[in-house]
């Protein structure tokens, strides 16, 4: 997987998903709570920048992994 870098442009913690732009353009990453809270965050934070990679699940639907801050 390669790492991509992006802005939070949306998270809704009380309903658990939300979507990062990434930088060079193209379509939403979407992050789900859970791998939010398997990097240590509790939430996301609109315009927060963050590397990530994406992941495909079973039924085909990607979405953003292995998140970290970037300065």
């Amino acid at each position: 997987m390669s790492t991509i870098t992006g802005t939070v442009k949306f998270f809704n913690a009380d309903k658990g998903y939300g979507f990062i732009a990434p930088e060079t353009g193209g379509q939403d990453a979407f992050v789900h709570i859970s791998a939010v809270e398997r990097a240590g965050f509790n939430t996301l934070n609109q315009n927060q920048r963050l590397s990530y990679e994406l992941e495909t699940d079973r039924r085909g639907k990607t979405s953003a992994v292995n998140l970290q801050t970037q300065d």
